[in-house]
């Protein structure tokens, strides 16, 4: 694996916390895996086949509805961690893996991490750590439709791209690269309803919007939109 992509992987939360061992045990066993734009990695009802990382690229991570239209809930960009959920339930996969972009994926293939567990148990705790992470956020999101306008929804889930879904250490980037249908796919509501909110923000001076991309210019602001503990 090239350098500046282990680099990357030391600013995950996850794997940065990892003790060494299993940091290089995991490097050790990994492939590397490049998939075109609308290739998938797995769909729902496919049986686990290990967990992956993305190093390059974004790949959707959602369902198809009954019309046969794909529902993105998360688009996992460098450097998310996914494809836990199976493992630890022992369930088929819960949603679709489809690249949004040309991508490049760190693959931990199924074999080896059920070995690695027989032989260090304890890395079910940090397995557990993982899939708590997005707990965590899938939680915050529920509260949210529950007790949030739309707007402070907005806000969060601008802010939860950012932190890449606890992923990041710190925020290296403020514009985010998303296409207004992604983001109203997201939040449940149409494209005229999130491109209305959205204006709004740029009139705030909270954000700048441009094709398929928002930059944050505010980012105080748009914490304090929000309204939630997580930051």
């Amino acid at each position: 694996m090239e350098e500046k992509y282990l680099i990357e992987l030391k600013k995950n939360n996850w794997f940065s916390k990892l003790p060494e061992l299993f940091q290089s045990r995991l490097l050790e066993q990994a492939g590397i895996v490049s998939i075109e734009k609308g290739q998938a990695l797995f769909y729902a009802g496919d049986l686990f086949d290990g967990i992956y990382a993305v190093l390059e690229g974004a790949i959707g991570l959602g369902v198809t509805d009954i019309h046969g239209k794909e529902a993105v809930s998360v688009i996992a960009e460098p450097i998310i961690w996914f494809g836990e959920i199976s493992l630890v339930d022992q369930q088929p996969r819960s949603h679709h893996a489809i690249a949004s972009k040309k991508s490049l994926l760190l693959h931990i293939p199924a074999t080896f991490i059920h070995q690695l567990l027989e032989e260090h148990p304890v890395f079910w705790f940090h397995l557990s750590q993982l899939m708590s992470q997005k707990l965590r956020y899938a939680l915050l999101e529920l509260f949210s439709i529950q007790t949030q306008t739309l707007q402070q929804r907005l806000a969060q889930r601008l802010l939860f791209i950012l932190h890449g879904y606890g992923n990041h250490q710190v925020i290296e980037t403020q514009t985010i690269q998303l296409s207004q249908e992604q983001l109203s796919q997201m939040l449940m509501c149409s494209r005229q309803t999130i491109n209305q909110e959205l204006q709004q923000l740029e009139k705030m001076q909270i954000l700048k919007l441009a094709f398929k991309q928002i930059e944050i210019l505010d980012l105080a602001k748009l914490k304090q939109l929000a309204s939630t503990q997580i930051y």
